[in-house]
């Protein structure tokens, strides 16, 4: 089913069937029992009569209580839903869950996983009701529990609902996981309620936008015990769109719930708390902004490991210092220790660490912005910590949950530059393309504190500065049954970062880093010459099984590439790794063999479809050509193609026209040319994505370059007999 409340609800629920517990007997009742007001509740409105599904009723609950050093939360939901096509019986035939099983949860202890409760029923047209026996009818396929509805028809009602009951026990300050989404459905919802319970010691953010109803309190009978409930109906379906940011435009809430139990607990709290626990907190000032992280991002850290490293080196100004600050630190404190972790990771040794003595290891937020700035306030470099949100969260001044900001590090160099958290292959002025051209907070420090705050706006990137580049030179078989394909693959920018996940194994880049900064690989550490020789046959073992498992998946990748459905030979390398600067390249080679495919003889000629050597493109479906949501992509950026084809000895090409195209606009653009120079055919295509926003009144515009690219993977040129 695509329903995204579920989808939601069953990402967090580890599934387990039990038999008629208390608690499942509990779970029941408090949906189907005695005062389900919504148990006769079958007709749809006539306006949605014509529709495939309506969901008659969605109901969302959230419980938190607590007793003690325990506390219970209680997550639920049900949904109510009358099939009114073909197409619904099929869709609802059939439950997929997905296991997800929780494991760090922060400094508290876990008193047992969880319990999940899981109830579906069918109510036919005359009013029989058929429950599901779930753990009768449910299967373990390929990580998921399905289970399958049989007998479904139009008409019929399929009522369900999921219940977690999740008790832990915990003396700390703790939050629970963010809620942020929309009230819309792919089908329409006649009524929709949330509802909230919660006691002392519970401080709930909440708040509404794009015209969604407020949350209202319901009186209760205990002051210590706090009820609320948004109530909505009559909600039209939406469309799920190609890159859309649904919390921007349309109806929706977020909130977050977190647990402090005294005082001194709210105080340490990394949130933004109500003053009391009886308020719901609905906005976040600057001055709440500047009290939360004064104290938490104040300079701190021992720097003497990079004033040793700088002891011998010259900068020609405070930029080229802080850059290699940077990179020094993301291998002293991270990078050095790779390998050790894939030691420990493989069971090749069980404390590899130790051969570090005690090193620093950086591996939060928190840490690096003090290590960070107290490098730059003993070089006396002004700076600013930069409070951000992602696009697609709104705007700043929404701000409400502290899991949602982006914290980064603005150096007022001439130029300036920012840096973010590294991890493996971060560079400097790199910080998430979701929060580029946002209003921010900037925070800075006086003396000993931070204690000035104002607005600011982050730089975006253009498309020319987040590429893919493709060389691709293509020689044809002698007797035209397959082709000889060799590709330098380069990325930079927002583009590469994925790609170097992906890319490079771990010896691509320690040994990088060992060379340039001088310092000893995890086997020189090892002090007896017999043991050294055993963990590097082992850990040589282990790079050796990671570099096979890397070549499978990149001849799959290649075949979906290139779109087809076999390769023969293939061999990769890499050669450059474009690590030490955002606009350095990622560079690689690939080569390989296409057998019986992207040829095909035409009597004495050959049809090649050459446009597929640019890889697959977004071919839109006639729904998506109409739009009213506005057009969000993560980052501006440009795809470059380099096609060489070696013309067979005694052949022509013929069609060159229908490669050379020219739509360019504000949007965007799709170009390509072709020509014969020699002995060989020579194609470039640049395809361009110039924003990362844009209107709605737009979208026609995008559309032009969009299927203008898509229709060059069907051009074909003829191979000529001469």
């Amino acid at each position: 089913m695509k329903i995204k409340g579920l989808t939601a609800f069953l990402l967090f629920f580890s599934i387990s069937i039990f038999s008629q517990t208390k608690e499942e007997l509990a779970a029941k009742d408090f949906f189907w029992g005695t005062n389900d007001t919504y148990k006769n509740v079958t007709e749809v409105p006539q306006k949605w009569t014509n529709e495939s599904a309506v969901i008659l009723y969605k109901n969302e609950n959230y419980d938190f209580h607590k007793f003690g050093k325990n506390v219970t939360y209680t997550s639920s939901i049900r949904q109510r839903i009358k099939l009114l096509d073909k197409a619904a019986v099929e869709e609802f035939s059939e439950f997929a869950f997905k296991k997800r099983f929780r494991s760090d949860k922060g400094r508290f202890s876990w008193k047992e996983k969880g319990n999940n409760y899981i109830g579906v029923k069918i109510v036919k047209p005359n009013g029989t009701e058929i429950e599901i026996d779930v753990e009768e009818e449910s299967v373990e396929v390929d990580g998921e529990t399905k289970v399958a509805i049989a007998n479904l028809e139009i008409g019929d009602i399929i009522d369900y609902y999921f219940y977690r009951l999740e008790p832990f026990k915990t003396t700390y300050a703790f939050g629970f996981n963010p809620v942020e989404t929309y009230l819309g459905e792919e089908y329409p919802v006649v009524d929709f309620k949330l509802f909230f319970e919660t006691e002392n010691d519970f401080f709930i953010n909440f708040n509404s936008f794009n015209g969604a109803p407020k949350l209202t309190e319901i009186p209760t009978e205990k002051r210590s015990i706090r009820r609320y409930e948004l109530v909505a109906s009559d909600i039209e379906k939406i469309q799920s769109t190609r890159w859309s940011y649904p919390l921007l435009e349309l109806p929706s809430y977020k909130f977050q719930v977190y647990f402090a139990r005294s005082g001194k607990f709210e105080d340490r709290a990394l949130a933004f708390l109500p003053e009391k626990e009886d308020i719901i907190k609905t906005s976040v000032s600057k001055d709440e902004v500047l009290e939360l992280y004064d104290n938490r991002f104040k300079p701190d850290g021992d720097v003497g490991d990079v004033k040793r490293f700088f002891k011998k080196k010259t900068f020609a100004n405070d930029a080229e210092k802080v850059t290699e600050a940077y990179y020094f630190m993301r291998h002293y404190y991270l990078t050095r220790f790779v390998e050790a972790m894939i030691v420990k990771d493989a069971e090749i040794m069980s404390y590899p660490f130790m051969n570090y003595g005690n090193p620093v290891f950086i591996q939060n937020q928190k840490q690096f912005v003090r290590h960070f700035t107290e490098f730059l306030k003993r070089e006396k470099i002004k700076y600013e910590i930069v409070v951000a949100k992602k696009r697609y969260d709104g705007s700043i001044d929404d701000l409400l949950i502290e899991k949602n900001v982006n914290v980064l590090i603005k150096v007022k160099t001439a130029t300036p530059l920012y840096a973010e958290l590294f991890s493996i292959h971060t560079n400097i002025n790199e910080f998430s393309p979701l929060i580029e051209g946002t209003d921010v907070y900037l925070l800075s420090p006086t003396r000993n504190r931070i204690d000035v705050i104002e607005k600011g706006k982050l730089p975006v990137s253009r498309h020319l500065d987040n590429e893919t580049k493709k060389d691709i030179t293509v020689s044809l078989n002698d007797d035209f049954s397959g082709m000889n394909l060799t590709s330098v693959n380069s990325y930079k920018g927002h583009s590469k970062k994925d790609e170097q996940y992906e890319r490079l194994m771990f010896t691509d880049y320690v040994t990088e880093d060992y060379a340039k900064y001088e310092t000893a690989s995890f086997i020189e550490l090892i002090k007896r010459k017999k043991d050294k020789i055993r963990y590097k046959k082992e850990l040589d073992a282990v790079a050796e099984k990671i570099k096979a498992k890397q070549v499978e998946r990149f001849e799959k990748s290649a075949k979906a590439e290139f779109q087809v459905e076999d390769i023969e030979d293939y061999t990769y390398e890499i050669n450059e790794t474009g690590r030490y600067a955002l606009d350095s390249y990622l560079k690689f080679t690939e080569s390989f063999k296409i057998k019986n495919a992207l040829i095909k003889k035409a009597g004495p000629n050959y049809i090649l479809e050459i446009g597929k050597l640019i890889g697959g493109q977004i071919d839109l479906e006639e729904k998506e050509r109409q739009r009213t949501s506005n057009i969000y992509t993560t980052n501006a950026r440009s795809f470059n193609y380099n096609i060489t084809l070696n013309i067979p000895e005694g052949y022509t090409v013929n069609g060159l026209d229908k490669l050379n195209k020219t739509i360019d606009n504000e949007t965007g653009a799709f170009i390509s040319s072709a020509k014969v120079e020699g002995n060989q055919l020579i194609i470039s295509t640049s395809k361009q994505y110039k924003h990362n926003f844009e209107p709605n009144t737009n979208w026609s515009k995008m559309i032009a370059f969009l299927d203008e690219a898509n229709q060059f993977t069907n051009e074909k040129i003829l191979l000529k007999k001469k």
